[in-house]
């Protein structure tokens, strides 16, 4: 068997695992590189590669600028992959299993102040479409994934306890997520004027289409240049709802359930942003 062909089997064994489409494709582009790389050096058989080689092979990324992360993450591909043809006797020993991660610090979330939150709503005021949906990032933490794919189905907007309802899905976890004042109103607004479409998601076009990730995405990081708030990504209305929500007392597995994290540590991590929250909640988790 070819590197080649160990990979497309690697790639049909994540499929099996139901891996999501992401997973799979940054796997299968990093494993696509590597076997590139050794193909190239006249190493076609996988029984043939040697920890030498990959170690090669991560210090030719870094010298290609390659940031620590991103061979880290390529690493971890590695060693999967490997870990995989091993298991399923297509190699007997593992070279991947010496490998060592390089070091890298993870960067703080990016949690907006309160004044970059006010110019942010600010800058949108104007866009209605585009202020319910900031509103709706800034009171929810919905990834912007999962915002996409909100249907009006999913709105229950006429109740004493409005609430959105996300889908479970590949990247989302099932969950209903109560809609505060601040959200109902600029959804409210929105409706009034949408698109007349039979499209069923929320947030759709001039035209009446889905409005897609890449559309919102580019339109928010318009309205964080236009309210001159720097560094800023759209993941970072997340992380500051997250630590919004901890930091006025809610309950860290609540916090967790709403923001749909498979794991409370997830969420934990926040808490060393937070000072006053860190020994309290320590204390209770431990306690769960």
């Amino acid at each position: 068997m070819t590197l080649t062909e160990a990979r497309t089997k690697f790639i049909d064994f994540l499929k099996t695992k139901k891996r999501s489409s992401s997973t799979i494709l940054a796997y299968g582009k990093d494993i696509e590189q590597l076997v590139s790389y050794l193909e190239e050096r006249k190493v076609i058989d996988p029984t043939n590669v040697t920890t030498d080689q990959l170690n090669l092979f991560m210090q030719k990324l870094a010298q290609e600028n390659y940031t620590a992360k991103s061979i880290s993450r390529k690493t971890n591909s590695t060693k999967t992959f490997f870990k995989y043809l091993k298991t399923e006797n297509i190699i007997q020993n593992d070279p991947a299993s010496a490998l060592e991660h390089p070091n890298f610090e993870n960067k703080p979330p990016r949690i907006l102040t309160k004044m970059e939150y006010r110019a942010l709503r600010d800058a949108a005021r104007g866009d209605i479409r585009m202020s319910a949906v900031i509103e709706l990032l800034l009171q929810t933490g919905v990834r912007i994934g999962e915002l996409a794919k909100i249907d009006l189905e999913d709105l229950t907007l006429s109740s004493d306890n409005p609430s959105l309802y996300i889908k479970p899905q590949e990247g989302a976890v099932e969950r209903h997520i109560p809609l505060n004042k601040p959200a109902l109103d600029a959804l409210t607004k929105y409706l009034d004027v949408r698109s007349k479409t039979q499209s069923k998601s929320l947030f759709v076009t001039k035209t009446g289409r889905p409005l897609l990730v890449r559309n919102i995405r580019t339109a928010i990081d318009r309205y964080f240049r236009l309210a001159g708030i720097k560094g800023a990504k759209v993941n970072d209305l997340r992380h500051t709802w997250v630590a919004h929500q901890l930091e006025s007392g809610m309950s860290l597995v609540m916090v967790s359930k709403l923001s749909g994290h498979k794991r409370v540590s997830t969420t934990e991590k926040y808490l060393q942003y937070i000072p006053s929250r860190t020994s309290e909640d320590k204390i209770k988790l431990e306690e769960l």
